[in-house]
C-alpha cells in the first residue's frame, strides 16, 4: 500500500542506514522522459526531497501540482500511466482531464444530462484493404499515416541518400492483427536488409512514446520480429532504449547517420550492408 513521502523516506533512511538514502539526480535519467512530470513536481510539497531522489517503481504517493494550480497525490506509477491515449498536456492532471471532458453550459442552455453507459462496442472486423501476403512482406499501404513530423521526414531522405534500398513501402505483413490490420507501418523500411527504423522524441507536451504508449512501441516490435524483421529506434528527448539495437541520439545529424550504420552493421554484417552503401 502506498504511503507518505515522509514515512517512506524514513523507512528508506532506516532500512539503508544513511541520512540520505538516495543523493540528488540518482534517478534523474528514469524521470528524464517525463518533462511534464518534472515540471508538476515541487520539492517543498513533498517534504525537500527532489524528484531525482524517487526510484519511479517506489510505491509512495507524492504531491504533484498542475500548470492550472490543482495539487493531487499520485504515486510515480500513476503519473507515468496517466495520459493513455490523450493528446492533451490536461492528460497528466486527474481535474484538468475531467474538466476537459464534462459539458460545458452556455448562456441561456441548461448543461446536459449525462449519458448513459454505452454497451461494450462488438469486436472490430479486421481492415480488408491489407493485400494477401506472405508474413514478412514489405509493400504500400492505402492505411499507413503520413510522417509525423518534419524530423521523421528528413530522416527518411537522409537513410535513403545514405542507402541504395528499395523505396516507397511503408507497411510490413504480419501475422496476427495490430490495431485492427494485419499489418505495421514502421517510420522507415529497409526492404533488402529486413530492418525498420522508428523515430521516437516525446512530443511538444511530453506525451509521446511514454507510459502506455510505450507498451504499444513495445507490442509493434515484438510484432514485427515475429515477422522475420528486426527493429531499430532512434530515441531522442532522453527516451530509454527499448531493445538491442536502440540509439539515444539527441540530435539527427551526420554523425547520427554513422551511427545508424554501424547499428545495421551489426544486425546483417558489414558485407551486406555496405553492398548498399552509397
Amino acid at each position: 500500500m502506498a504511503e507518505r513521502v515522509e514515512l517512506w523516506w524514513a523507512r528508506r533512511q532506516f532500512s539503508r542506514g544513511a541520512d540520505v538514502p538516495y543523493a540528488v539526480g540518482t534517478y534523474r535519467e528514469a524521470w528524464a522522459p517525463y518533462p511534464a512530470l518534472i515540471r508538476q513536481y515541487h520539492p517543498e510539497l513533498n517534504a525537500g526531497i527532489t524528484l531525482t531522489q524517487i526510484p519511479p517503481a517506489a510505491d509512495v504517493l507524492l504531491l504533484w501540482q498542475c500548470e492550472a494550480g490543482h495539487c493531487f497525490a499520485a504515486t510515480p506509477a500513476e503519473q507515468r500511466n496517466r495520459p493513455g491515449r490523450e493528446r492533451r498536456r490536461s492528460a497528466w492532471c486527474p481535474e484538468c482531464s475531467t474538466a476537459a471532458r464534462a459539458p460545458v453550459a452556455t448562456l441561456g442552455r441548461p448543461v446536459a444530462a449525462p449519458r448513459r453507459a454505452k454497451p461494450p462496442r462488438p469486436l472490430r472486423a479486421l481492415c480488408p484493404k491489407t493485400p494477401d501476403l506472405p508474413t514478412g512482406e514489405p509493400f504500400a499501404s492505402l492505411c499507413a499515416p503520413r510522417p509525423a513530423s518534419a524530423v521523421e521526414a528528413q530522416l527518411r531522405v537522409d537513410v535513403f541518400a545514405r542507402l541504395e534500398v528499395t523505396t516507397g513501402l511503408n507497411a510490413v505483413r504480419v501475422s496476427r492483427p495490430f490495431f485492427d490490420h494485419l499489418e505495421v507501418w514502421p517510420d522507415i523500411l529497409l526492404p533488402e536488409l529486413r530492418v525498420a527504423i522508428e523515430y521516437d522524441s516525446t512530443g511538444r507536451h511530453g506525451l509521446e512514446h511514454v507510459g502506455k504508449r510505450e507498451d504499444a512501441d513495445r507490442r509493434k516490435d515484438r510484432t514485427l520480429r515475429s515477422a522475420g524483421w528486426e527493429v531499430v529506434r532512434i530515441r531522442t528527448g532522453r527516451l530509454e532504449p527499448l531493445g538491442p539495437f536502440d540509439l539515444q541520439l539527441s540530435s539527427i545529424g551526420r554523425r547520427g547517420l554513422e551511427r545508424l550504420v554501424d547499428v545495421l552493421r551489426e544486425i546483417r554484417g558489414t558485407l551486406l550492408v555496405d553492398a548498399y552503401l552509397r
